[in-house]
């Protein structure tokens, strides 16, 4: 018997009512009385031993361990929802992945592919969360990731997908575009720029053999989605591997006004636990990806 757990209603009360740093915004959420709001974490405090609100003539506030424990408790309430609603949605049967992913890899590489693999594997359900930095999965929920990046994880085994070949772009509109242009044209437009990989443009100017003083100016972006709207607004030329705006290039919205590629020094990659390699699911997830993702375009 767990005797140092507190009971579920009171850590919902209590996540609502610091979510919202109020009891009565808490009781509307939960459909529960202000008092039993009040109730419920007047408890938990007295299990715990600490306070977790200050009480002042405006409210209530989080105390230090109230913001601590908030921010432990949070991630596992929604673990425990996430896990619920999957039993829920396989009704007992079948498995899932919790895959975390790139943004746009997920939504302009992965998901178009992805009805394959639910067509060879209907059992397999796979939930997809964004994420674009290194992880532990132990302090996840986490079941595998595709990252781009370096391999080598502590405690995983990571699994080739594919570099990027990312090549100038711009808005068929943007003053000074057109196709064929040099690199020495490219380096007097305006250069928008990935805070992922903030030396792009310098290793693509630097392989043409091209002196860019300006090679590092420009707006910052973090996504490519970002980058190819604000290429499409005229905002300037971006870096862009073209399997990730294949529907902007085929409408005209972008275009490529220089050719020249240059493959990237990181790759994507397929990374999971060791411990976990050999599940059914994943082991079937991981065969159709690196395959799929072999396969010519």
């Amino acid at each position: 018997m767990r005797k140092k757990i507190p009971s579920t209603a009171a850590l919902m009360a209590f996540e609502a009512a610091a979510r919202h740093e109020s009891f009565t915004r808490a009781a509307d959420e939960l459909a529960l009385t202000q008092s039993a709001i009040c109730r419920q974490i007047a408890g938990l405090e007295d299990f715990l031993g600490v306070a977790l609100f200050r009480r002042t003539r405006r409210g209530v506030q989080l105390s230090e361990a109230g913001m601590r424990y908030a921010r432990q408790i949070t991630p596992r309430l929604d673990a425990i929802e996430r896990d619920t609603l999957a039993v829920m949605a396989q009704h007992g049967s079948g498995s899932t992945i919790e895959l975390a992913v790139v943004p746009t890899f997920a939504t302009r590489w992965l998901m178009p592919r992805l009805a394959d693999f639910r067509s060879r594997h209907p059992e397999v359900q796979i939930n997809m969360s964004t994420q674009t930095r290194p992880f532990l999965f132990d302090q996840t929920e986490f079941d595998a990731a595709i990252y781009f990046g370096e391999a080598g994880w502590p405690g995983t085994e990571a699994h080739f997908l594919m570099r990027e070949f990312p090549v100038p772009v711009c808005s068929p509109a943007l003053p000074g575009a057109q196709a064929g242009l040099p690199p020495e044209a490219i380096a007097r437009l305006p250069l928008l720029q990935q805070t992922t990989r903030p030396y792009a443009w310098r290793q693509w100017f630097e392989a043409a053999g091209v002196s860019a003083p300006q090679d590092m100016a420009g707006m910052r972006l973090e996504l490519f989605s970002m980058l190819a709207q604000a290429a499409i607004e005229r905002m300037g030329v971006a870096l862009i591997p073209p399997f990730l705006i294949e529907q902007e290039l085929q409408a005209g919205r972008l275009m490529i006004p220089c050719e020249r590629s240059l493959a990237s020094q990181r790759a994507y990659y397929l990374i999971m636990p060791e411990h976990k390699a050999e599940r059914p699911e994943l082991s079937a997830f991981r065969s159709w990806l690196i395959e799929t993702a072999a396969a010519p375009a």
